[in-house]
């Protein structure tokens, strides 16, 4: 805190008040963190004897540099002097003294568009530079001047300050929040984030450049999107799971290994600390996550499901994820009409290239409503997610596509996303489009210039197909599902009738099957036909991914009637609950017991089982970054497995405690509760 820099002069950054001012006193006090546009106050303690400090009679000149090649033509390098007062819009100081104990306040405005990083902070005096130190400067969004201004206080502690959140998972029938520690604050994070900006290609190819460019929050965001999309490798599991803390200690040291994240843990990376290194950086911003999300591989706004003759998909390219997450990050966009100022949509896991490399993002949310497809930054692509077409065609032998069923409402549903000050749940669909069907979303989506709405086969006679769920679906059972076949036509129809199952990832690939009936029925006009399909945990066990994720496809056809119709949908398998009950009274420095019980639901033991937990100012004094890890070993069918684990809480104040639940069989099974720490 107090730093001698010469003999003569020393300098105190008074990290403690600043940083709470600056709304930065999370993050610790081993350095000086401070946001843009804002002043911050530092006091020199000058020789004695050095006589009275007048401001009009002394040449005090500061300057503040980042980057590896500071310049004064590209801000990276700024010099003011001593002012009666500080401007607003500019860097600027001003000073007073007091003469009995030789110091000298001074405070410092920082430019509201000034590059966002790692300072070094100079004192020129009477020609003798003087280094007074190093301070962090981010992102403002308490300024009105900066870029990423959110007038609401609550909604600043939502999207900036708060270390907790929902990610939600699961299908758009079956909503699955799952609570996240973000860890934007925990020590060594924000030096992170600070490493990725560094690491990024445009850095290395120009670092005078980019440090400037780190002035705009639109910039960062993009540059950082390609950052996490390619600079992880191939191994999923060590990293599934973990909070947003340690996801970027991984990247810190690519020696032991690489790693490919998921959709929504890149998502949580992207919010606490990496591209674009929103939170962490101070950049407002939530996570989103869209269900029933389409990949639109060759940019026609149209998801185009091919098939042979026999019902087995042929890859096209395109595909349509039972869900996938963003970001969404809150700023003004000057490249753009200021209509589209506000949350900008970012893709942490792009799937697509942007003018080269794999990113997406940011683009306006208002230009995704109003399919205004030409602002950047690919729009046309986060389009499609929402609202893109669909449309099923069988090939036959000779070639010819015949189209059998589609839908133009079924991409983009219960957009989602953690509502402010709590954890429910908030739809956001209405922010990304028009309701579906209505007039407005298809004027839109003509305006996107797709041509190729399909006819809505609902409305014609003729057969229908739908799939039943039983209403017990829970992962070790057994449990039947009906594909369902109606004649409105007025004749009678006969044909072929195919009913499978198969494991799915959450990005919609297919996995292996586990499960298969197949039927010739003749449904009359007016009258129905079950097929009904038994889905057994000794099939399905060993196959479904750890979302518990099954597609249940139904398929009927005459081919020399040539007609086609196809269902389709994904269900996901109710996991166990973990039971966590806290023994007494949390209170700051005093042991607390805290006891868990999970009951495996499987007709068979499991090995391997652990439990571990996570909460900041909870479990913080472990020594794996925080996370206690208590193995449980094996435990039989049908058997409970549980833990008593006693800690001691590190602070004071209101937090979540996570429990995550691990085996060789039942993986990534979570639960949380609130905790308030009291002293």
């Amino acid at each position: 805190k107090a730093q001698t820099t010469c003999k003569q002069t020393r300098c105190y950054l008074d990290i403690k008040s600043n940083s709470r001012s600056h709304h930065t006193d999370l993050y610790g006090e081993e350095c000086l963190i401070v946001r843009r546009g804002q002043p911050f106050n530092i006091i020199l303690h000058l020789k004695p004897g050095n006589g009275e400090f007048s401001p009009e009679e002394t040449s005090l000149m500061f300057t503040v540099e980042t980057g590896p090649l500071p310049q004064e033509e590209s801000d990276t390098k700024v010099s003011f002097g001593i002012r009666e007062s500080t401007l607003d819009t500019e860097w600027s100081a001003s000073a007073t003294n007091d003469p009995s104990r030789n110091t000298i306040s001074v405070t410092i405005n920082s430019s509201p568009n000034a590059p966002i990083g790692l300072y070094s902070l100079t004192l020129d005096q009477e020609g003798q530079n003087i280094s007074l130190g190093q301070f962090i400067l981010l992102f403002n969004a308490w300024c009105p001047r900066d870029a990423v201004y959110m007038r609401s206080e609550t909604k600043r502690q939502e999207y900036v300050l708060a270390r907790h959140g929902q990610i939600y998972r699961g299908t758009y029938k079956r909503i699955n929040g799952t609570p996240w520690n973000f860890g934007q604050f925990d020590k060594g994070v924000l030096d992170i984030c600070l490493m990725i900006l560094d690491s990024n290609p445009k850095f290395v190819s120009d670092a005078s450049k980019d440090s400037s460019s780190r002035r705009s929050p639109i910039y960062v965001t993009r540059v950082l999107s390609a950052m996490v999309g390619v600079s992880v490798g191939p191994l999923w599991a060590p990293v599934s799971g973990m909070c947003g803390q340690r996801l970027l200690r991984y990247t810190r040291k690519p020696s032991e290994g690489s790693f490919i994240f998921y959709c929504w843990e890149s998502a949580v990376v992207m919010t606490c600390g990496s591209p674009p290194v929103a939170r962490a950086l101070g950049i407002p911003c939530r996570v989103v996550t869209n269900f029933e999300s389409a990949h639109d591989a060759d940019a026609s706004l149209m998801i185009e499901n091919v098939y042979d003759q026999d019902g087995k998909r042929i890859s096209q390219g395109d595909s349509v994820w039972n869900f996938h997450v963003w970001v969404e990050s809150w700023m003004t966009r000057p490249d753009l009409d200021s209509d589209f100022d506000g949350w900008q949509v970012s893709d942490p896991t792009p799937q697509e290239t942007s003018e080269g490399v794999f990113c997406c993002g940011p683009a306006p949310v208002l230009a995704i409503h109003e399919g205004e497809l030409t602002k950047k930054y690919d729009a046309p692509f986060i389009f499609a997610e929402v609202n893109a077409d669909v449309v099923d065609m069988v090939r036959l032998p000779n070639g010819q596509l015949v189209k059998f069923g589609g839908s133009t409402k079924s991409v983009g549903r219960f957009i989602s996303t953690k509502a402010v000050g709590s954890d429910d749940r908030r739809d956001i669909t209405h922010q990304y489009k028009y309701p579906e069907g209505s007039k407005e979303e298809r004027q839109v989506y003509k305006k996107a210039k797709h041509h190729n709405k399909l006819r809505q086969r609902e409305e014609e006679p003729g057969l229908r197909l739908k799939i039943k769920l039983a209403k017990n679906m829970t992962e070790g059972s057994d449990f039947e599902v009906f594909a369902v076949l109606t004649n409105n036509g007025m004749e009678a129809k006969t044909c072929m009738f195919l009913f499978f199952a198969t494991a799915v990832g959450y990005n919609g690939r297919a996995g292996e099957h586990c499960g298969y009936a197949s039927d010739k029925v003749e449904v009359p006009s007016g009258e129905e036909r079950r097929l009904s399909l038994k889905l057994e945990y000794e099939h399905y066990g060993s196959v479904i991914p750890s979302d518990r994720l099954i597609q249940l496809s139904a398929i009927t056809f005459n081919k020399q009637a040539v007609e086609y119709y196809k269902a389709e949908k994904t269900i996901v398998l109710d996991e166990p609950e973990i039971e966590i009950k806290l023994l007494g009274e949390a209170q700051v420095n005093q042991a607390l017991t805290v006891e868990l019980t999970l009951l495996n639901p499987l007709p068979e033991a499991l090995q391997d089982c652990s439990f571990t937990m996570d909460g900041v100012g909870l479990t913080d004094v472990y020594i794996v970054w925080g996370i206690f890890f208590f193995c449980v070993g094996a435990v039989g069918p049908k058997q409970e497995a549980k833990a008593s684990i006693e800690f001691s809480p590190s602070s004071v104040g209101s937090t979540m405690l996570l429990v995550n639940f691990n085996s060789d069989k039942l993986k990534r099974i979570k639960s949380f509760i609130n905790v308030v720490i009291k002293e």
